[in-house]
């Protein structure tokens, strides 16, 4: 396993696309600091590059390389080597090389500009959301062998995610308005690892008037701290159940 990690790991590093990547997030976190007046308006501000730019390129990406490797995968399987251990190997160097892109392009200005516990946080979101991406994008490219439906089914992930899901939600809410629904926000909250992602930081930014309805129903039912460690754990859920349906279905898929 750790050679194939090796192996996709260093290939993805020579990828210009990733080095495309690393630069544009160095150059957006750089000119946010610069702008605003205050280290905190400047996580505000890279907060939205965060949660938009970061998942569509680590869905789209690690989609692409899926595809694209697919000769290397069946070469890999015709060795004696278990499908499960190939498929996680394909994981694991997408996830890390991916981490490292985003730690390198935003976690050098904020580590200069705002090293406080907000910007530690958006730096272990940013980490999150490109390790649960890459799994929604490996389920994504392993049910089916046609490319362009593997992306397109990947974009769909993250247009639900990162814009529709929030708007549902708030119909939702003024749909049932005089009802109780705040155990249902919760939930509602949970399902979607974009959304959990706002709420930790704007928590440990204690910014209320930032908070959307399903994050301030979260700080409220919760508090501060076991909000965030129920928001972990959903999170840590995100990685791996997808993780774990796209080995199940590697597994019994006809090469």
């Amino acid at each position: 396993m750790k050679k194939i990690i090796k192996y996709v790991f260093i290939d993805i590093l020579r990828s210009r696309t990733i080095i495309g990547y690393t630069v544009l997030l160095m150059a957006l976190s750089f000119s946010v600091f610069n702008i605003e007046t205050s280290s905190a308006k400047g996580i505000i501000s890279l907060l939205n590059v965060v949660l938009i730019i970061v998942p569509l390129v680590s869905i789209i990406f690690s989609t692409i390389y899926i595809y694209n490797a697919t000769e290397f995968i069946e070469l890999l399987v015709s060795q004696p080597l278990r499908r499960k251990n190939i498929w996680i190997s394909q994981f694991a160097g997408l996830s890390i090389a991916l981490s490292l892109a985003f730690l390198t392009g935003c976690g050098i200005p904020v580590l200069l500009f705002d090293d406080s516990a907000a910007g530690l946080m958006i730096l272990m979101m940013g980490v999150f959301l490109s390790v649960i991406f890459v799994a929604l994008a490996m389920l994504a490219a392993v049910f089916t062998r046609d490319k362009a439906k593997g992306i397109g089914i990947s974009i769909m992930l993250w247009l639900f995610f990162a814009l529709l899901y929030d708007g549902l939600v708030l119909f939702l809410l003024f749909q049932f308005m005089d009802y109780p629904v705040e155990k249902a926000l919760i939930a509602l909250s949970m399902l979607n690892p974009v959304d959990l992602s706002r709420i930790l930081i704007l928590l440990k930014l204690d910014i209320s008037a930032l908070m959307g309805a399903t994050s301030a129903v979260f700080n409220n039912f919760f508090g501060q701290y076991w909000g965030m460690a129920t928001a972990i754990g959903a999170m840590l859920l995100w990685i791996f159940l997808p993780l774990m349906a796209s080995i199940r279905k590697f597994n019994f898929k006809d090469l």
